[in-house]
């Protein structure tokens, strides 16, 4: 089985916040966009939050505007499916975290999109690539498969934790 390949960050230089995903699912794979999937979260949030809409360029542009990042802590990985709990650790690969926060100084907040990706993330990178001036905070899943919480309640976490940030 041939690794799912994750995508490069959409930021900015000035970027501020970085939302990370685990791993792309196969929807987004194969329509080479974050959150693609119709029952995903993330793209409505940011719509409540920011007002960005459109289709997925003029989103990421507006993303890039408000200093928002997006990316994902792994580069590839074997994954059968889409749920997170099938990545395959031995063929787990992070990203270069290291290079991105030299790229990006201003990075004050890392909001994880779910707890796959925060614990993936203390596993492949945890404190080493990151200034311990920078905030960690998990958030919940924005995936249609974290069924557990209502999108008002996703919704509500998201704001409390990236609008205070965005106006610090």
């Amino acid at each position: 089985m041939e690794p799912s390949e994750g995508f490069p960050p959409v930021a900015g230089p000035d970027a501020r916040i970085l939302v990370l995903g685990s791993l792309p699912s196969q929807r987004s794979i194969a329509e080479q966009q974050y959150y693609a999937h119709p029952q995903n979260a993330f793209w409505p949030i940011m719509d409540e939050l920011f007002g960005i809409h459109g289709d997925y360029s003029i989103r990421c542009q507006q993303l890039v505007r408000h200093r928002i990042a997006v990316w994902d802590v792994l580069a590839c990985s074997i994954r059968p499916g889409s749920m997170d709990a099938d990545i395959r650790l031995g063929s787990a690969r992070a990203n270069d975290f290291e290079g991105f926060f030299a790229a990006h100084p201003e990075i004050q907040l890392i909001a994880f999109n779910g707890r796959k990706a925060e614990q993936l993330f203390e596993k492949f990178i945890g404190m080493q690539a990151t200034d311990e001036s920078i905030r960690r905070v998990g958030l919940p899943s924005t995936s249609p498969a974290y069924a557990a919480m209502s999108f008002s309640g996703k919704l509500l976490a998201w704001r409390q934790v990236l609008q205070s940030s965005i106006t610090d």
